[in-house]
This record gives C-alpha cells, structure tokens and sequence, in this order.
C-alpha cells in the first residue's frame, strides 16, 4: 500500500472518494495518467499495487461514495493500462463483479458502467471479459427472478433497442433474456409482442446456434399462444405479415406458419388484418419452398372459409385491392387465388364488391390477356357474374370490344375463347346480340370487318353456339330466329363473306345470290378471297350437312345452286377452293327425288336446267319451296330483302371509300417528290415492244400477277379450320 501512496498524491485519493461525481471523475483521470506513466516504464509491481488500493481502501469500503469511487478507479486504470491490462485483469474485474450485488443501486450502476469500460480496452482478450459478463449475466437474472420490484415496463423498451443488434454474441445473450423472463409466472411477455420482430430476424442470422435458439423461444411463445385465453393477435399480425415476405425461406417458413395458427385460433380479432394476412399468403402460394406452398395454401383456405360480416369490421375494399394487386404477379398460382377471392366476395358481398368496380375492372379486363387459360376463364367467370345486372352487362361488352380493338394480339390469340365462353355464361345470343348492336355503329370500319369474321367463324364452328346456329336456321319460319338474322345483319354488312355466310346459314338462299350478284370488283380481293376459301372448306363440315343435303332437291332448292355457282364463279379456277366446291356441285343429282328428271347442259350443270322445269307464274321463296302466288318478291318470312340488300350495299360504300382514302393516304406518306420524279424519268426512259396499247399490258401483267398470287395463296392448306372446329 505504501508503494502505491507514494505515486497517487492524497488529493487524488481524497477526490476520488468525494460524493461530487465531477470530483471523482477528474481524479480518475489523474489516476489514469499515472498508470499510463508505470505502464510505460514497465512497473508493474507500482500498478498492482495501485489496483490493490483501489480494491481493500476503496471498492470495499463501507462507504457508497468510496465504493463508486473505487469502480471509477479501477476502470481508469485499466483505460491507462491499455494493452498492458491483460496481465492485471484477475485483480481488476472480480471486485467489478462483486459490485453487482452491491446494496446501493448507484453503486450497481457503476459496476455496469466500469466492466462496460474494461470490456471497451480489452477486446482483443474478449474470453476474460465474456466469462465475466456472463458471470454477471446470471447474477442479474438470478436478482430479476427473485425480485417482486423488477418493472419489465421499463425493462422491455432497453429489450427493443438492441434486438437489432448484428453481434452474435449480444443476440445470444438477447435470446437468453427474453426466455427467462417469459419463464418468470408474474411476467406476461405476450403481452410486449415487439421483441417477437426481433426474434424473426435472427431465424436468419449466419449462426446455426443463433438460429436454433430464436427458433426454440418462438416455439415455446407459439405454445404459450395457443395455451392462452387472451392474446392480442393483432400487434402481432402486423408483425408476422411483414416477416413472411423475408427474403429468407426459414423466415418465411415460421411466419407463415405462426400466420396459419392465429388463423385458428384468432377469430373475429383478425377481421381488421384480413387483408394483411392475405397479402402475405398469397405470394407465399407460389413461393420455390413446397413446404412454405402447403402452409399457405391451407392458410388461404381456411381464411376464405371464415364468412366476416363488413357490419363487423370486414374491409371488402381492402381485399379487393389486396387481389387486384396480386393479379399482377408474375405467378400463375398467385393469380389464380386472387380470381378465386374476387369470386367469392363476388359470391357473398355483392353489393359492396361493385361498389369497388371501377377499381378492379380495368384490371380485370387486361386479365383477358393473361398467358394462362386458367386465369383468363376464371376472369370470364368473373366478368359474367358482374354483367348479371343489364348495366354492367353493356359495360362488359363495350369494354371488351375496345380492349379487342386497340390490341389487335388480344383478338387473334383470346378472342375465340373469350366469346365462347362469355356465351356459355352470359346466354349465346344475347351476347351476340349485344356485340352486333355495337359493331354496327363501329366508326374504325377496318376492325369493324376484322371483328365480324372472328364472330361470324366462331358462330360457324362453335360446339358452344349450336343453339343460336338452330334458331337462325329457322329464319324464315320463326320470329325470334328472324329478329336475331336481323339483328346480326346490320353489323354482319361489314363483311361480304360474313354475310353471304349467314345468308347459307338461315337459308335465305335468294337474298345470298343477290348479295354475292352486288359485289363490284373492289370487294373481291385477296382478303375476300381468303375469307371465301374459308367459308368453301366449312361448307364441306357437319356444320353445313343441312345445306349439302338439300343440293339432293335441285329444283326445290334453285337458289341455293345459284348462290354455290356464284361462289364459282369468283374463285380463281386454280385454287384448291374451285376445285372443292365444283367437285361438290358435280355431285349434284341430275334428277329429282320427286320424279321429275332434269337434264343436263353438255358442261355438265343442272342449274340451267332446273328452271324449265318451274310452273309459269311462281315463285322461289328464300327457304327453297316453290310458290305460286307470291304478291311481294321483296320480303319473305317478315324479311324486307330489298332493304337489307340496300343496307349492305351501303356499308359496302363506306368501306369501299375508306379503303381508296387508306390507299392514298399510303401512296403520299410512303413516296416523297423526288421518288415521284425519279419514276416518271425512268419510266420515260423504258421502251417496251408492245402488240396492244402500254396501258392494256400492263393491266394485263398486274392481273395474271394477282391471279397468281392468290391461287398459290388459296392453295395453302388452311389447317386454321379444322383446329377451330375440334376445338
């Protein structure tokens, strides 16, 4: 003790033990310079013995402000003995931890507060300093199990602020805290549920340990919930919705799984967080973990199992948004499930479903476009069970016709399926009903002409239309089959093949041979052509056995044989279309089945035939029969043929005039003046040798061009057809 007297002036000791905290820290520091001085000569015999004084005059005393004074001290000699501390460590830090139990809570505070320091210096002796604080970590735990004073209000927001410490070490140590204290009986620690956040966190911690040890304390806490009465499991929903997104798949795996428990037992608390939680499972049903997959599939379902009452809080809106939002994944299984609970709000909460419409319906139309049949026909479903109610059914159709109108794909690659099914759902000829009304006043008359053939082939093809292919074969002879003719008629005029197709469909058979009679020469193009060589290779289907059965009346059915001749006559008599009908109408018997024989013309056609072999004075009716009082020859069944006749002519004028604008709108943006003048200088350089005048050769040459074209293009083997039909 002399030794350490004669270096440490008495006013230092006296300082250090004086009950101003500014005194004994000022002495600490002179303190703290002279062991740097020792320790830097080397005497370390001098610096225990200073340590010594510091333990038996000081950190021993029965005096408080001697004991805080001593602690003060030894932490400022350790920070002078810097990396020399290690060998005085067994002096320094036994009386520290003595002072943990000390009575005095000050005095405590220090001994944190100097250990703290001690720790700071040695770290690279860390093995010391841990046996210590773990040491002292029990002796705490030990005084906190004991003690009926301990507040853990105060105690769990100091828990909170460290649980997002990195330190493997300290999250060890974090762990530790919270299972003795959730082991206290007096201690509810459910009810302070932000150390749970914590504890997810270290589901992903680099440690094997660490993670074994957080998962075990969210184990029992799972336990303790399912045993408990009365958990708050909202604070906790918050919680679990934002780990189950973690990019880590054990994280995942637990929260998901505590959210598939507090399904169970959380009952109508949940009810607000619905739409949390099913933003969380859905995600999870498409996750590349099966066993996060399972859970949360089940999940899901019992969560939609669960009929909340909006009376009760059930936020419709928010789920709606929760499924519109995910229609967007880039999951097929995700997408599904949100179609599956729009479906089922739909189903339950139908009033406040289309309160929202205006916020799903966009979403649910470009849904249509989706890759996946699974998802289009369920957005089908959908969309039919809204268009229930006559508003939303016109706001379908229009909706839908726009959709097909500005993306041309969404027509080509879903249309057919669209309309198929949206007429399995919504009635066949109530939707066609709907789409003609539209389409007849479609100012964009090239994909008015676009649209109407992909109706009129699904209307020729469909296993779903059979119904609506029937009563318009009853045209003639029936009002609801003659006013729905009528009504496809108006908008079927943007097509000439479309309506010469549902012409031979009602068997109007007259007014088919005066339409095809109409066309001028603009109308038979190569697109006509095409659509013509279609409607060829359909006649040849079960579809259209009516119509080649009736070929079996020639003289009933005169008609008829005119509007096929007519077909003929337009078709290249190379293409593969000419062959197949005039193969067809050589089949034709060259007499009748009611005995009256008809003789044929050395070209082998009856039809000029059959007309000798008509009374005089009748009249061929547009279904075939012959009468022979008819006073007005311009409308059958209830049908102004004239009028539709005039109708179709008129729209054909229309397109013919919309196409000529197209064509020189064409010529002028794709040829400038100098191309322009650069022609007609070549062209006057060019001379021909020529038998008839420039101009007649040249039209001449464009038309054995065309002609050719097209019969190698009608030639093609339209397979396109007899897919549409098995399908």
């Amino acid at each position: 003790m002399a030794e350490a007297l004669s270096v440490i002036p008495a006013s230092v000791l006296r300082n250090l033990s004086d009950k101003l905290y500014e005194k004994r820290k000022n002495a600490a520091l002179e303190l703290e310079g002279i062991v740097k001085q020792l320790a830097a000569i080397g005497d370390h015999e001098k610096i225990s013995a200073v340590i010594n004084l510091l333990t038996t005059e000081f950190t021993y005393s029965p005096q408080a402000n001697h004991r805080k004074g001593g602690l003060i001290g030894l932490a400022a000699a350790t920070v002078g003995l810097s990396g020399e501390a290690a060998q005085h460590l067994e002096q320094i830090v036994p009386p520290v931890l003595n002072s943990f139990s000390d009575q005095d809570g000050r005095v405590r505070y220090y001994a944190c507060e100097a250990l703290y320091n001690i720790a700071k210096v040695r770290q690279g002796f860390y093995a010391n300093v841990q046996s210590a604080a773990h040491l002292l970590d029990r002796l705490v735990k030990d005084i906190v199990t004991e003690s009926d004073q301990f507040s853990i209000e105060e105690f769990i927001p100091l828990l909170r602020e460290r649980m997002n410490v990195l330190n493997p070490y300290v999250r060890q140590f974090l762990v530790g805290w919270i299972t003795v204290l959730d082991s206290v009986p007096d201690i509810d620690m459910l009810g302070f549920p932000d150390f749970l956040d914590g504890l997810f966190n270290m589901l992903s911690d680099s440690s094997h340990e660490i993670r074994q040890q957080a998962d075990a304390a969210l184990s029992e806490f799972l336990q303790e919930i399912k045993n408990s009465p009365s958990v708050d499991y909202g604070r906790m929903a918050e919680i679990l919705v934002q780990r189950a997104a973690s990019p880590d798949e054990f994280t995942r795996l637990t929260a998901i799984t505590w959210i598939n428990e507090f399904v169970k037992l959380g009952g109508d608390q949940l009810v607000p967080y619905y739409a949390d939680i099913l933003g969380a499972i859905l995600p999870c049903i498409s996750d590349k973990e099966e066993k996060i997959r399972v859970v949360a599939r089940e999940t899901n379902e019992e969560l939609r199992a669960i009929k909340a009452d909006p009376a009760e809080g059930f936020d419709v809106g928010a789920i709606l948004s929760i499924a519109r939002r995910q229609l967007q994944s880039e999951w097929e299984a995700t997408r599904i499930e949100a179609l599956h609970w729009i479906s089922t709000l739909l189903n339950r909460h139908r009033v406040e479903v289309l309160c929202f419409l205006n916020d799903i319906f966009d979403t649910l139309l470009k849904a249509l476009s989706d890759p996946s049949d699974e998802v289009v026909l369920l957005v089908l479903e959908i969309h039919a069970c809204i268009a229930k109610d006559p508003q939303h059914f016109r706001q379908l159709v229009v909706f839908l016709v726009h959709n097909f109108r500005v993306d041309n794909s969404l027509l080509e690659k879903r249309g057919a399926l669209i309309i198929r099914r949206l007429c399995v759902l919504l009635d066949a000829e109530r939707v066609y009903r709907e789409l003609s009304t539209i389409l007849e006043g479609e100012a964009n008359l090239d994909f008015a002409s676009i649209m109407v053939q992909a109706l009129n082939l699904i209307l020729l093809t469909s296993s779903e239309l059979s119904d609506l292919r029937d009563l318009l074969k009853q045209s003639l002879v029936n009002s609801a089959g003659k006013n729905l003719f009528i009504c496809l008629y108006a908008s079927w005029c943007h097509s000439p093949m479309a309506i010469i197709s549902l012409c031979l469909l009602a068997q109007t058979y007259q007014h088919a041979s005066s339409v095809i009679q109409s066309l001028v020469e603009e109308d038979i193009n190569v697109k006509f052509l095409v659509q013509l060589d279609k409607l060829i290779r359909l006649l040849e289907t079960p579809i259209f056995a009516y119509l080649r059965l009736q070929l079996l009346e020639p003289v009933r059915y005169t008609c008829l044989l005119k509007a096929l001749y007519g077909l003929l006559m337009l078709l290249p008599q190379q293409s593969a279309a000419f062959k197949i009908l005039q193969t067809r109408l050589k089949a034709v018997p060259s007499y009748s089945f009611n005995g009256e024989q008809i003789k044929r013309t050395s070209s082998g056609n009856p039809y000029t035939q059959i007309l000798h072999h008509i009374p005089s004075g009748s009249h061929i009716s547009e279904d075939g029969d012959v009468n022979l009082d008819v006073g007005n020859s311009s409308s059958h069944g209830g049908i102004n043929f004239a009028l539709r006749l005039q109708q179709f002519e008129q729209m054909q004028r229309q397109h013919r005039m919309h196409a000529k604008t197209a064509q020189a709108h064409s010529r002028n943006n794709s040829m400038s003046l100098k191309e322009v003048q650069r022609i007609e200088e070549h062209r006057d350089n060019l001379r021909f040798e020529m038998s008839g005048p420039p101009q007649d050769h040249l039209e001449e040459v464009q038309d054995s061009c065309n002609s050719n074209f097209v019969c190698c293009f009608l030639d093609l083997n339209l397979e396109s057809i007899g897919i549409l039909i098995s399908t």
